[in-house]
């Protein structure tokens, strides 16, 4: 019997330590699985690489400037009467923009005018009375000389009370009004300031190395602080043919057009003129490009891996850059997420652009 009970004793430790060897299995299988290093696909976003245009420019910065600015005087003297514009109203070329009191030049010429018919009149009878021989060339001759004289007088009243009227030289906008009703204004006092905003001028002065790269009529972009949303079309309109020899710079004026008017003179802006542009040829997004160690690098995803790959670049537009080596047409480029990747990481791509 104890022999018996003994054996039973050893077979029962046995299995229990077979059961302690099983469970360390399970367990050690288990932490395995758990804690072994498993690859997570970065989350990225990709567009693909596409023929495109891209653009060689040369930015400055300048302030614009009116094509055309008139300072009106007045050509007589005289009470202001009446006012007819304000600031900020747009005027055409001849337009009365205030009227000085004329009542003295109108009457003179209502004066004028009255000895200038009586002449005429007596210029027209000495005339017949000449034909036929009965007055002397001496005496034609000088009612034909008080005559014209008359009517000269007479033009130079009217053209004086013409010029009670002040007009716009040319078409533009009432920047400054500097009279007020019931101003004595003199012969040549400044009254107005008229600006033509169309076209503005962008002046920028470039350095003589680069202006081997301009002509006049190359297009060109205008941004402004003040209108930080919109750009602006413009050309090249006249570069300076001299070099300014104390700043080794030339001047080249860009003009620019603005339709709807928010343009004003004296606003700061950059200007980008065009010189070259390459059609047809491999673009990515900007946001794709990676400046590391003055070379330059994209993400592109085959198989859901992200391959480094290095990249020559060339001109640019708003939103894409040339690639002149690196990548071919079709390619998927990493465009949001690459900073989280290296060669070869695993990507999960939830965009296509």
């Amino acid at each position: 019997m104890f022999l018996i009970a003994k054996r039973i004793g050893a077979l029962l430790a046995l299995g229990a330590l077979a059961l302690g060897h099983i469970g360390c299995g399970k367990d050690s299988q288990s932490k395995t699985k758990e804690g072994g290093d498993a690859v997570v696909a970065v989350p990225v976003e990709v567009a693909p690489v596409r023929h495109g245009e891209g653009a060689a420019f040369f930015s400055g910065t300048a302030t614009l400037e009116a094509e055309a600015e008139a300072m009106v005087v007045a050509k007589v003297s005289g009470v202001v009467k009446e006012i007819l514009v304000e600031e900020g109203g747009f005027v055409r070329a001849g337009q009365v923009l205030a009227k000085l009191d004329d009542e003295k030049s109108a009457l003179q010429v209502q004066q004028v005018g009255a000895n200038l018919r009586k002449l005429e009149n007596d210029f027209r009878r000495n005339e017949e009375l000449f034909s036929k021989n009965l007055i002397s060339a001496e005496v034609h001759q000088r009612a034909k000389f008080e005559y014209e004289s008359q009517k000269a007088a007479f033009d130079l009243a009217k053209l004086e009370l013409d010029y009670a009227a002040i007009r716009a030289p040319i078409n533009g906008v009432v920047a400054q009004r500097l009279i007020k009703v019931g101003n004595m204004v003199v012969t040549n006092a400044p009254t107005f300031k008229v600006t033509s905003f169309d076209p503005l001028l962008a002046v920028l002065y470039v350095p003589e190395k680069e202006i081997g790269k301009l002509q006049a009529g190359q297009l060109a972009s205008l941004t402004v602080d003040a209108i930080a949303s919109a750009e602006f079309s413009g050309r090249v309109e006249r570069i300076s043919p001299v070099v300014d020899p104390s700043t080794g710079t030339v001047k080249v004026t860009v003009e620019v057009r603005d339709p709807t008017k928010r343009l004003k003179a004296g606003m700061f802006g950059r200007v980008n003129i065009v010189y070259d542009v390459h059609t047809a040829t491999l673009m990515v997004p900007k946001d794709a490009l990676l400046a590391e160690d003055a070379e330059s690098a994209v993400f592109v995803v085959q198989d859901s891996l992200a391959y480094r790959k290095v990249v020559k670049t060339g001109y640019a537009n708003a939103t894409h850059i040339e690639v002149l080596e690196g990548v071919k047409i079709g390619d998927r480029v990493v465009t949001t997420g690459q900073g989280s990747l290296k060669d070869s990481s695993k990507v999960e791509v939830i965009s296509n652009q």
